[in-house]
């Protein structure tokens, strides 16, 4: 079964927070990122419990802080979506964060707010931040080519700030795929969604009246991006079925689907689960500018891959919890796979013995996962350090490997699923 999806899930949780009634959230996850979205929103107000079946129950008046600070752990989205929304109060807030967070540039909120005449005082463009609204949505333009989560937090913030008759227009607008999550989501908790001009331009139309008793019934969707490396592990180590995955998804992992088809993989999708297995796999081509979370299960495939495989968008890399490109390239030599950066390309060289050997996470789950996955056709054992990464998005990951029957004594992955 795949994960919960922490893209869907904190967004959901936004959403539950800004509508104003009452919401029940199906299927939520576990992640540490989806932990820290379910303290955020309880810090800005909202009232949660959990179900008998699992579901959470999530009332809310709207942004109405209750404490003055709130915590996003180490989560990207979390902070680039909730900043926004912390923004609509006329308190003032500290939104602080940890690990690689702390690190990450955070200059947008410095140049976009004040626009929005919103009080912003960062540590020159880095956590802690300090707001104070309230947000008040004008006609702006925003550069889009960092993340489009900056923009998730403002379409967010304008729908729940009443916008009408104004627009956000977007310059180099990367990772269009989460962008049509964030309007499937606000139109999914009845939320004013924009008009959306090819990308360029989200135009607010008047704001629809509120249904404040009807409950909002939402299922977090399966993650395509753990899933994706459930998916690579079936084709180079052992046939697997999943569950739990739209193939219609909006989201941007969705598309691991095309890479592995272009590495020969054997997929074969049916209504209710996704069928993998081992094949004679061949370098591939894949650009991975608006998926980039992708890299690192396709650095696995293409290390079984012989040939040269080439992943396009580096530039989207430098800015996760470690610099993926360096963190891989860095990795995946100590186990005897070659990676070559070239611009915005990555070259893969593969088809060759991988060996085991002691490697280390830099504390980002999608490279100790990564690291998991090439280990379990390599030869000899790997280790990995700081291997609990996994807990920011996807806790149960070396569980579910040991059911699909890898040899597993955390933190060393031996043998074959």
């Amino acid at each position: 079964m795949a994960p919960a999806s922490k893209s869907s899930m904190q967004r959901a949780c936004a959403a539950a927070l800004v509508r104003r009634g009452l919401s029940l959230l199906r299927n939520p996850g576990r992640s540490n990122d989806d932990q820290a979205a379910i303290g955020v929103i309880r810090g800005l107000g909202a009232d949660i419990t959990g179900q008998a079946d699992g579901s959470l129950r999530i009332s809310s008046h709207g942004v109405q802080p209750v404490q003055t600070e709130i915590h996003c752990g180490e989560s990207g989205l979390g902070i680039r979506m909730f900043t926004p929304l912390v923004a609509l109060s006329e308190k003032r807030i500290t939104i602080n964060g940890e690990g690689s967070l702390r690190n990450r540039p955070m200059d947008f909120f410095d140049e976009v707010l004040p626009q929005l005449g919103v009080e912003v005082r960062s540590q020159q463009g880095r956590l802690p931040l300090q707001i104070r609204g309230p947000l008040r949505p004008k006609n702006i333009e925003i550069d889009g080519s960092l993340s489009s989560q900056f923009l998730t937090g403002l379409l967010m913030a304008y729908s729940a700030a009443g916008a009408s008759d104004v627009a956000i227009r977007v310059r180099n607008l990367t990772s269009r795929p989460y962008v049509d999550l964030t309007l499937k989501v606000m139109r999914d908790f009845g939320l004013n969604v924009p008009d959306n001009n090819g990308y360029e331009s989200f135009y607010f139309t008047a704001p629809p009246s509120e249904d404040a008793l009807s409950t909002v019934d939402y299922t977090v969707e399966g993650d395509w991006s753990g899933a994706a490396f459930l998916l690579v592990t079936g084709a180079i180590a052992g046939s697997i079925s999943i569950k739990g995955l739209d193939i219609h998804s909006t989201q941007a992992d969705r598309a691991v689907l095309e890479a592995l088809s272009a590495a020969g993989a054997d997929v074969k999708l049916a209504p209710d689960h996704i069928n993998i297995g081992p094949a004679a796999l061949r370098a591939f081509q894949f650009d991975a500018t608006n998926c980039p979370d992708l890299f690192p299960p396709l650095v696995a495939l293409a290390a079984y891959c012989r040939g040269v495989s080439v992943i396009k968008g580096v530039g989207r890399l430098a800015h996760k919890e470690s610099n993926r490109a360096l963190t891989l390239q860095e990795e995946f030599a100590k186990m005897n796979v070659e990676i070559r950066l070239e611009g915005d390309a990555m070259l893969v060289r593969g088809g060759w013995e991988v060996t085991g050997a002691a490697v280390h996470s830099h504390h980002d789950h999608r490279i100790a996962m990564a690291c998991a996955v090439a280990a379990l056709q390599a030869q000899g054992a790997t280790s990995i350090r700081e291997a609990q990464a996994v807990n920011k998005s996807y806790p149960d990951f070396y569980q579910h490997l040991q059911k699909l029957g890898a040899a597993l004594q955390y933190p060393v992955i031996v043998g074959h699923p």
